[in-house]
């Protein structure tokens, strides 16, 4: 779940190739499926319960143009990971962005529903989700984009070999507040006070 109470500001991370892969630990009663058609309700589910859109049509909508044009990479880089009842619970997805003419791979949208947080299911996904994209792009450099509101999965993210990156200009994102999220994920950390 995002946390609201400190100020967002974006992070940048960057996993370098040659970095060993995290090890794939999935709880029992879990498996991992990929995407097919129909999947991205529980897809806007999972995102709007984490409270990253204000609502499932919102995620929806966003799903549909971004993702649905790609369907055949679609079936291949969208992963989730399902209970035992067929309730997927998790999400995340082996994207790609541009930087100018740069295509570089991105890792898209990670999140596990509420309810099945604290079960090890954010390491289990990262960890899939890390290996599928060495396995589809191949063993070279990759990113992903989080912000200070998910600091507790900026852990998970450094335990599968992202470090946070002050590198400028990358996709869509400047990263002008590099220094700002740095102090405010120190401040989280040492249990200080959230510098504004």
């Amino acid at each position: 779940m995002l946390d609201k109470s400190v100020p967002y500001v974006d992070v940048l991370m960057h996993r370098k190739s040659n970095t060993p892969l995290p090890p794939v630990v999935l709880p029992e009663g879990y498996s991992f499926v990929l995407f097919q058609a129909g999947d991205e309700k529980a897809w806007a589910q999972i995102e709007t319960s984490v409270l990253e859109f204000d609502s499932e049509i919102d995620a929806l909508l966003y799903f549909q143009k971004t993702y649905l044009p790609y369907l055949a990479e679609l079936e291949r880089r969208c992963i989730f990971i399902q209970s035992d009842t067929g309730e997927k619970v998790a999400t995340a997805t082996a994207w790609w962005s541009y930087t100018g003419n740069r295509r570089d791979p991105w890792v898209h949208w990670v999140a596990v529903k509420p309810t099945h947080q604290g079960k090890g299911l954010g390491k289990a996904i990262v960890a899939e989700i890390v290996r599928r994209m060495v396995e589809i792009e191949g063993d070279r450099d990759f990113y992903l984009h989080t912000q200070t509101w998910s600091h507790k999965a900026i852990k998970i993210y450094q335990k599968a070999g992202f470090s946070i990156t002050s590198e400028k200009n990358l996709y869509k994102y400047s990263n002008q507040d590099y220094e700002k999220a740095i102090a405010i994920l120190k401040a989280i950390e040492a249990n200080q006070p959230i510098p504004q």
